[in-house]
């Protein structure tokens, strides 16, 4: 069987996540999914998401593709989770490309293009706008 691992914030969720999750699920027979922690996108973006992380757990965790989901707590245990998880490949979105190449002695790491024109910040930004 073959494992594979995703990482991401899934805030306002929308068919650009399901496109990389999809997608990332066809390239073995068990996604796993690590959600980030309110915490952790806090420290990267320096505001906290807009749909707490147990709603993002539960809007992840209903997709049909999706066999498994955590929390990550930390973009430093990276390696960790992924030995943790005994995940075969890393997906990330392009948006990444070559910054997990140094996991790849544990695992095959695959970037996948986005899905052009949308992304949660933008959406977010928009919303702000209607006010």
């Amino acid at each position: 069987m073959k494992r594979i691992i995703t990482f991401g914030t899934f805030d306002v969720f929308h068919v650009g996540h399901i496109n990389i999750l999809e997608r990332a699920a066809k390239y073995g027979d068990f996604l796993i999914v690590g959600v980030s922690s309110d915490e952790l996108n806090y420290s990267k973006k320096k505001r906290y998401p807009i749909y707490s992380q147990e709603d993002r757990i539960k809007i992840v965790s209903s997709l049909e593709f999706v066999d498994e989901v955590f929390v990550e707590e930390s973009l430093d245990l990276k390696l960790d989770y992924i030995n943790a998880y005994k995940a075969d490949v890393l997906v990330m979105g392009d948006d990444w490309d070559g910054k997990f190449d140094w996991v790849k002695p544990a695992c095959e790491v695959i970037y996948l293009p986005r899905t052009p024109s949308i992304s949660t910040t933008e959406i977010i930004e928009v919303v702000k706008m209607i006010k």
